[in-house]
Parts: structure tokens; C-alpha cells; sequence
């Protein structure tokens, strides 16, 4: 082993058995770190016959990094062979219950479904609940709402919400070890009502006797079966404890208290167990089973190393960084938020470093204070990206964005630009139009006589395979948006659809519209007439064929007929998967498909491995989220405001507490504070509607804080951080942006271009 270590790396390398807690820092060298070490372990012979080194980490794309990195070390490959293991927690739980499923319920050849089928049994179930108890949440609804508002949250807004509801108190009864039938004693025990444990007790039963019924068991559930077993069959823990002498834990920060159980079983109490993580990273924690304080404790009871050298930024970004963890500690105006970043604070690499950190330059950081509505910070940076990009081909950057849909704005603006972009959100723009575009259609041919769904499918099918034909005849751009902007406006004031379609033989069709039509205009509306009556014809298809016959009139690229093709077999799949499905579910299947891509098509940023330095010149469009592991030379951190980085001020609010809900209440939350009282069985636990809401703000603050830190130290050169006013036009810079700029200006940088 002939490579180059720092000293926190090299102290790391003298480990010789038994537990270790290794807080790392972003750029430290986790993975290149643990690569390392099983490389030692192996060449020292510190296995016996049939025994490996398990590596354990978060996502499938580390399992070929840490393959790669452990051949770079070891002086023969043969030392690899078949002496270690790479596995994420769930691949390793799979691997413990296939061992004995029958002492677990399950049948030999059990099945595991995925999250998108997870997703579509829970939907089966709360459509089926919503359909017996229509008007149970009426009483949570805000009071304020107007009939029709009302009527389109119980249809559109509601269902999504108490999604999110049944998903936060199933996983959570899950890592618990808890049932539904826990669940349902303890409720009908309980001296009052609990209506959102109830309903979600209720659907964590359904759910259960749906993968019962398939023969299945989902991700949760691999977690904690193989828990279970351990527990339960001592020759298989011993088993599992002599084939895994040593366990390497990599991004232990977002283990849950079942995942770190198994192994801590599997490692026992003299066993060789290495954690290594981030605590300062725990980004994945709200209304998950993931919880940092895990790591924290386990790093304070037993030996432990900080792994504080980082070459990956210059030393104005790190302390920046290091700004944000000093000021969350000591000075943040929310005192129980003061944990949420802790030391060790980075220190740049050492002299003479390998991987020596890029030259110090203040002038690579730039606060943008001015307010910017959110198209106009878009704007802002396109614009910035314009006159940087082509003088930086050789350089990497990126956009880091809050949520997916601040990306897909950004993409449709850099687009317009011409500028290389790649996009790792969970979407791509070509997925998101055609998406729309066949939404569209699906939805109005679900309502035929709706009106406003007639517009929205001929805005569809104008601005797709028409638009080429259309735009011919107009031959100007402005007048052809501005002719499919009044004619939708036309098409949405028809009062009867039919008269517009197939009116009586006495009839014209165009004196539907109300005033003449010009020339141009008749014969476009004349052609989604004939379009319009085949789409009618083909309603009565299987939901693939008419997709596959509605895309032939929508699109006219192939990559885009490829995609429909794709999407028309997985919406086929749905339809055989739910008989009971028609147009109204299928459209809604669709609209998920198209937002999580990357895991139905195949395309997932987690499973590709990518590496930025492979695209420089390219603007690569993330979430803060999705970015985590990864680096570039120059980052735009945007929306930086008081509601996606909220500090717990009074006049902050949170994306989980849904504006028709009343008392701004998080729903998740209190139906979780629920779910602790009747468990807890002492008259609710002391339950107090709103305690729980309260304690989730404070646990997003937190997380948040996190988030923040790691957008900045995804950046190695220049960094530039923007805010924006909000889709409501009321929102503020963040706190920790106004504490970060004021500190940062007072330093005396002058600021880049």
C-alpha cells in the first residue's frame, strides 16, 4: 500500500480491532478511507477460512466505487478474492432473511417490491378508505375554504397529503417493530378518538394484507425481519458474526434504529465494528427512520478519530463553512437548534498534500442580497452562467436547487439559452413535456365534456407535433403563441363540448365559438377536430394502445415517441397490476412516473455513479439533496429564503404544514404523536394537539441547517448564493444567508463578477 495519507487518514490506518467512530468531514476521504483499511485488513491476514470484511454503505453505486478502490490498494488481486463484501443495509437485511424466511412468515421464494409499487398498494388502499369515509378529515379542513375549493382538495390536494401521512406512520411502526394489530388494540383501548392513527392504522393493515397477499415484503420490512431473525435464531447470528469479522460502516449518519441493531448484533460486543460519517450531513432525517444522534452517541461512548482534513475547497469556502457550524452553536436565535452542526470544524489539507485544496480566493464568493422574485433570480443566474461558462470550458459547475421543481424552471431557462446542461434531477424536461402534453389528453378524454380539459389537451397537441405545421402558416412566433393563447381561451368559453365536436347536421361547428373565426384559425381548429374525435374513438382501448395512438398526434421526434413507447408499457403494467384503474388513476400513475424517471426508467442518479469532472463545460442541474458526495469548481446555491431554509422565526413557514389544513398543523407529525400516545397507553401520552407540529419545526430547522452546509461545501473554487421572495412574493432571505453575507462582508472580500 504505497498511496499517500494525511494524518487523520493515517490515524485511521492504525486501527487494530473493536469499535471505532470516525466523524469525517465533507472531502475528507470517506470512501477512499474505508477502501483503505479493508485493503490493510486483507493483506494482514486478519481473516480465517469462509470470513470477509463487509463493507456496508447507503446506495448501490458506492458497491463498484469501493471495488475499485480496494483493487488500487492491495499488491495481488488474489488477496480480494471472495475475502470481502460490499452491501447496502438492505441488500445485507436480504441476505439475512433469505436465510431462514420461514421462521419470519415468509415463503422461500418471497418476493420484495419496489418503492413504486409500494406507492401504488398505499393509493389502492386510501382511495378504497376515502371511498367508504368521504367526508372523515372535513373537520380538519381550514374553515375559510369556498365549496369548490373545498370539493378540488378532497379530489386533488388531500389524497397526496394523507400519503405522506401513511407513509410516515408505517415506516416509522416498521423500525419499531410495531404491527397494525399493536396499533389497533392499542386504539380501540385508547379513551378517545385518534382519527389520524386511526386512518393510517388502517391503512398500514390494508397495506400489509396486500403484500401478504402477493407473497411480498417491502424494504422496511427486509429491515425488520432480518432484525427479527437475528434476534431469534442464534445459529444463524452466529453464522452471519464468524462470516463478518469485520463490518466498515460508511455514511452511518443516516442509519435508523433497526439498521444499526443489526449490527450492532452482527458485531456484538467485542466484535470489530468501524463507523464512519457526517453527522453534520444527516440531510435525509424529517419523517424518515434515519436519525444522526445514532452516530453521535455511538462516537461518544467508544474510541473515536475525526477525519477534519479536507482538500476539496479553498480555505475562504471552508471557513465559511466553518462560520455556519460556530454560529449554529453558539449563536442561532432558536437555542434547541443549536445542535444541529457540531464539531469537528474542517481544516484544510495539510502542506504538501496530494489532493492539495484549489488556492485561497475570497473573490470566488458572492452573497447575491438583492430580492429577486423566483423567475427573476432564475433569470439572474442564467444570465451569470452565460458570461461564465464559455471563458471556464475546462471547469465544472453547478446549480443546486431546493426542490425539483425550482430545477425543471431553471432547465427550461438554460435551454433557451443553448447552454450544455445536465440534468440529475428526478425528472428531464423531455419526460416532463411529453409527460404534461399526454396528461393533458388523458385528463380531458377522462371529462369529454369539460370544457377547460378541451383547452388543455388542444394547448397539448398544439405545442407539440402541430406546432412544426402550424408555425409554417403563421410564420412568426409571437403570433402563433399569441393564436394558441386565444383560441384556448375560445376553447375553454364553448358551453357544450358536443356542439363544438359533432354538432347536429344543421349545425357548423365554429358557431360554438361564439364570434367568426379568421381563416387561419378555422382550419387549425378544424384539424383538432378530426384529432380530437380520434382520441374520443380510442378511449375505449387498453390504456398502452391509446397512449401509443395519442402520442402519433402529439409528437413527431423519435426520441419522443421512444419515451411514449416506454411510458405506454408502464402505464400497461399499472393497468394489469390494478384492473380496477381507469383514466382518472392512470393520468395520476403517469404524472408519478414522470416524477421519479430516474428510478422507473431505469435512470437513477444514485445507480450511475456520476462524476462531475467528466462533464466540464456543462451546467449540471441538481437538488442540494441529490448533490451530497458530490463536488464542482464553481456552485450557485439558490432560493436561500426563509421557507426552504427556515431558522424558526415566528414569521417562517414550512413546506410539510399545508395551507388547507387548519391551525397550520403538520399532519405527519401529530398523526406520528398519536401513534406514541396509544403506544405509550397512558391516556394519550399526554397527546396536545400541536406539541408535535411545534417539535417537527424544529427538527426541519435542523435539518435544513444541514442542508445549507452541504450545498456550500459542494463547492471546491467559487460559490454564489441567491434568495428569492417566493411563490407568494412574502418571503425573506434566511437568517443564516443574512448571518453568513454580514459576516462574510465584513471580512473586506471584494466580490466576483
Amino acid at each position: 500500500m504505497t498511496a499517500a495519507f494525511r494524518p487523520s487518514q493515517q490515524a485511521v490506518l492504525r486501527y487494530a480491532g473493536g469499535r471505532l467512530g470516525i466523524s469525517a468531514v465533507p472531502g475528507a476521504g470517506k470512501t477512499h478511507m474505508l477502501s483503505a483499511l479493508a485493503a490493510k485488513i486483507l493483506q494482514e491476514g486478519g481473516l480465517g477460512p469462509g470470513q470477509e470484511v463487509l463493507i456496508v454503505t447507503l446506495v448501490n453505486s458506492a458497491v463498484d466505487t469501493f471495488k475499485s478502490r480496494i483493487a488500487d490498494f492491495v499488491d495481488s488481486p488474489a488477496l480480494t478474492l471472495y475475502r470481502y463484501r460490499v452491501r447496502t443495509l438492505h441488500g445485507l437485511a436480504h441476505d439475512i432473511v433469505r436465510e431462514r424466511p420461514g421462521h419470519v412468515g415468509l415463503e422461500e421464494q418471497f418476493d420484495v417490491v419496489d418503492e413504486h409499487e409500494s406507492n401504488s398498494i398505499r393509493a389502492d388502499a386510501i382511495r378504497a378508505w376515502l371511498a367508504v369515509n368521504p367526508n372523515a378529515f372535513d373537520g380538519f379542513l381550514t374553515e375559510s375554504l369556498g365549496d369548490e375549493q373545498r370539493r378540488r382538495i378532497q379530489r386533488h390536494d388531500l389524497p397526496g397529503l394523507l400519503e405522506s401521512v401513511s407513509v410516515a406512520l408505517i415506516r416509522t411502526a416498521k423500525d419499531r417493530n410495531i404491527t397494525p394489530a399493536d396499533l389497533g388494540r392499542d386504539l380501540g383501548e385508547a379513551p378517545g378518538p385518534l382519527p389520524l392513527a386511526e386512518f393510517a392504522t388502517a391503512i398500514y393493515a390494508d397495506y400489509q394484507r396486500a403484500l401478504a397477499y402477493r407473497g411480498a415484503v417491502d424494504f422496511d420490512d427486509l429491515i425488520r425481519l432480518a432484525l427479527l431473525l437475528l434476534q431469534t435464531q442464534q445459529d444463524v447470528l452466529q453464522r452471519f458474526r464468524h462470516r463478518y469479522p469485520y463490518i466498515l460502516e460508511d455514511e452511518a449518519q443516516d442509519s435508523s434504529v433497526a439498521q444499526e441493531s443489526i449490527l450492532r448484533l452482527l458485531a456484538g460486543t467485542d466484535g470489530n465494528w468501524v463507523r464512519v460519517g457526517d453527522p453534520n450531513q444527516a440531510i435525509y432525517e424529517t419523517f424518515t427512520t434515519a436519525s444522526p444522534q445514532l452516530l453521535r452517541t455511538f462516537i461518544v461512548e467508544n474510541p473515536n478519530l475525526a477525519m477534519d482534513e479536507s482538500g476539496r475547497s479553498q480555505p475562504s469556502i471552508i471557513a465559511l463553512a466553518n462560520r455556519l457550524i460556530d454560529w449554529v452553536a453558539s449563536e442561532h436565535p432558536w437555542p434547541e437548534a443549536r445542535g444541529a452542526l457540531v464539531t469537528p470544524r474542517i481544516r484544510p489539507a495539510p502542506i504538501g498534500d496530494p489532493k492539495p485544496n484549489p488556492p485561497d480566493e475570497p473573490a470566488g464568493i458572492a452573497f447575491l442580497a438583492r430580492s429577486f422574485r423566483p423567475a427573476d433570480e432564475i433569470d439572474a443566474v442564467v444570465k451569470s452562467l452565460v458570461h461564465w461558462l464559455p471563458a471556464h470550458p475546462d471547469r465544472t459547475v453547478a446549480v443546486l436547487v431546493p426542490r425539483n421543481a425550482h430545477g425543471a424552471d431553471l432547465i427550461t431557462a438554460l435551454e433557451a439559452t443553448g447552454l450544455p446542461t445536465i440534468e440529475l434531477l428526478g425528472s428531464t424536461s423531455t419526460t416532463r413535456q411529453a409527460t404534461a402534453a399526454l396528461c393533458a389528453v388523458l385528463a380531458y378524454l377522462a371529462e369529454p365534456h369539460s370544457p377547460t380539459r378541451l383547452a388543455d389537451a388542444y394547448a397539448a397537441w398544439r405545442t407539440g407535433k402541430a406546432a412544426e405545421a402550424i408555425g409554417s402558416v403563421i410564420n412568426d412566433e409571437r403570433k402563433a403563441h399569441a393564436s394558441e393563447t386565444t383560441l384556448a381561451t375560445r376553447l375553454k368559453g364553448v358551453r357544450h363540448v358536443e356542439a363544438f365536436l359533432a354538432p347536429p347536421a344543421s349545425e357548423v361547428w365554429d358557431r360554438a365559438l361564439g364570434d367568426p373565426l379568421d381563416e387561419n384559425q378555422r382550419a387549425e381548429l378544424s384539424s383538432f377536430r378530426t384529432v380530437a374525435r380520434r382520441w374520443l374513438a380510442a378511449a375505449v382501448l387498453p390504456i398502452d394502445q391509446l397512449v401509443l395512438t395519442v402520442s402519433q398526434d402529439l409528437f413527431g421526434a423519435l426520441p419522443d415517441l421512444a419515451l411514449a413507447y416506454q411510458l405506454a408499457s408502464l402505464l400497461g403494467h399499472a393497468a394489469d397490476v390494478h384492473p380496477g384503474w381507469r383514466l382518472p388513476e392512470l393520468t395520476g400513475e403517469l404524472r408519478m412516473i414522470a416524477q421519479s424517471e430516474r428510478r422507473f426508467l431505469g435512470l437513477s442518479a444514485d445507480e450511475s455513479g456520476f462524476n462531475p469532472d467528466d462533464h466540464p463545460g456543462k451546467v449540471v442541474v441538481t437538488t442540494v439533496h441529490k448533490a451530497k458526495g458530490l463536488e464542482w469548481d464553481r456552485v450557485y446555491l439558490m432560493s436561500v429564503n426563509d421557507y426552504d431554509f427556515p431558522s424558526g422565526s415566528p414569521s417562517d413557514s414550512y413546506q410539510s404544514e399545508k395551507w388547507f389544513w387548519k391551525g397550520h398543523l403538520n399532519a405527519q407529525a401529530e398523526a406520528l404523536a398519536q401513534m406514541d400516545a396509544v403506544i405509550a397507553g397512558d391516556s394519550f401520552g399526554g397527546y396536545e394537539e400541536g406539541t408535535a407540529t411545534a417539535r417537527a419545526r424544529l427538527d426541519y430547522v435542523r435539518e435544513r441547517l444541514r442542508l445549507l452546509y452541504v450545498g456550500i461545501t459542494r463547492a471546491r473554487r467559487e460559490l454564489v448564493v441567491t434568495w428569492n421572495t417566493g411563490r407568494r412574493g412574502n418571503a425573506r432571505p434566511s437568517v443564516s444567508f443574512e448571518v453568513l453575507r454580514d459576516w462574510f462582508d465584513s471580512l473586506g472580500a471584494s466580490r466576483p463578477n
